[in-house]
């Protein structure tokens, strides 16, 4: 299965780029699964996200995230090499 990796405008300036994939789930709650998230500060600047866990699996609600982006070729390659 192929990686859909994007970028993830969290709240302003707090960019994420990630694999992401939808869940079903009741209304209200966390539906989005954002694997191996990073949290992009500059191209070779890129931080595991939230900082504060190992956990590699986060759940987020999709109400919470203001946009998804494509991240460029360049980005995707540094995310790849950081999460192999």
């Amino acid at each position: 299965m192929e990686k859909v990796i994007k970028c993830i405008l969290m709240d302003v300036d707090n960019v994420i780029i990630t694999e992401i994939s939808q869940i079903d789930a009741e209304i209200g709650d966390p539906d989005c699964k954002l694997l191996n998230p990073y949290r992009f500060y500059a191209l070779d600047d890129m931080r595991p996200w939230p900082e504060a866990t190992y956990q590699a699996d986060i759940m987020v609600r999709s109400s919470d995230i203001l946009t998804i982006a494509e991240p460029t070729a360049e980005v995707i390659e540094k995310y790849l090499e950081l999460t192999k």
